[in-house]
């Protein structure tokens, strides 16, 4: 296999449960190519799909390009093979040496969210911020850290992984705790994902949350207490980061990011929980949005 040198361009490359995009860097780190196809079903197909789509993209623009790409998942230290992906079909698999044979280069891989929070601390909304943490507020909910341009991810590749830890400071009516798909009980995922708060607005089993904002706006009473729950959740599980990492920006990204009052309240209802004198949160909303991950991913490969 050789090994990849050409840094002119960066390929980016976010694989979904349904979505596989791509995206091209040029120098200096402007788009110049972007597309999505339908995720192709079952291990074998993935890869034809993204091979296809990186040889297509160079094939576009002329030049061979790196390769980094972000998964809901991990690469196991231990085994070399991915963990803890939702899409099932990468599980137990050398998925960047697979490919990496089949594009005939070295891949890079990360879980992501932490390619999110890679892309926000690169040139996004925390660029040129020493420590940044990233958060997921979407179907599910994940977390990134990156330190001085480069993501932490740990010893065993845990590290970031802010879904899974347990609800902090519990209040009246949290507890017990809503038992977790991933067998524990009170992950941050049940409360701060879109789908943990229309289930805390509607009932057991919901799953969409776009009309509680809109309720909200229109003096429904129930939705705005949903939403304040979902605040102050929020805040004391960023107090809870904020008392470990410290950190000078923390980014929201996914579908509950683009809640306005969040920027507004979480600061506030923050400091209570945070063990020091003075404390300035800086909270800020992801300045690429959508494409975030996909760019991270790109970023894998450092200017």
């Amino acid at each position: 296999m050789r090994q990849h040198t050409h840094m002119n361009y960066r390929i980016g490359i976010d694989l979904g449960g349904t979505k596989t995009e791509i995206l091209v860097l040029g120098p200096g780190g402007a788009e110049v190519l972007r597309r999505r196809i339908p995720t192709a079903s079952g291990y074998a197909a993935a890869l034809e799909g993204i091979t296809g789509l990186v040889r297509q993209a160079e094939a576009e623009i002329g030049a061979s390009a790196t390769v980094g790409i972000g998964i809901p998942g991990c690469i196991s230290p231990a085994t070399g093979l991915v963990k803890n992906a939702n899409s099932n079909a990468l599980n137990g698999h050398a998925f960047d040496k697979d490919l990496g044979a089949m594009l005939n280069r070295e891949i890079r891989v990360a879980n992501d969210a932490n390619c999110f929070a890679l892309s926000e601390a690169t040139d996004g909304a925390a660029a040129g911020c020493p420590v940044v943490f990233g958060v997921i507020l979407g179907t599910g909910c994940g977390g990134g850290i990156v330190v001085h341009g480069r993501i932490l991810e740990g010893r065993h590749r845990l590290a970031g992984e802010f879904g899974h830890t347990p609800l902090p400071w519990p209040k009246e009516g949290e507890m017990p705790y809503r038992k977790c798909w991933c067998g524990q009980q009170g992950c941050l995922e049940l409360y701060l994902s879109g789908t943990g708060l229309a289930e805390d607005f509607h009932a057991p089993g919901a799953r969409d949350a776009t009309s509680i904002p809109t309720l909200a706006a229109q003096g429904d009473a129930a939705a705005q207490a949903a939403l304040g729950r979902h605040a102050d959740r929020l805040a004391r599980a960023l107090a809870n980061i904020t008392n470990l990492l410290d950190p000078d920006a923390i980014v929201l990204g996914g579908g509950l990011s683009n809640l306005p009052h969040l920027y507004e309240v979480l600061p506030a209802l923050m400091l209570p929980y945070i063990f020091t004198d003075f404390c300035s949160p800086n909270i800020l909303p992801a300045k690429h949005g959508d494409s975030s991950g996909v760019r991270g991913a790109a970023w894998l490969w450092p200017a």
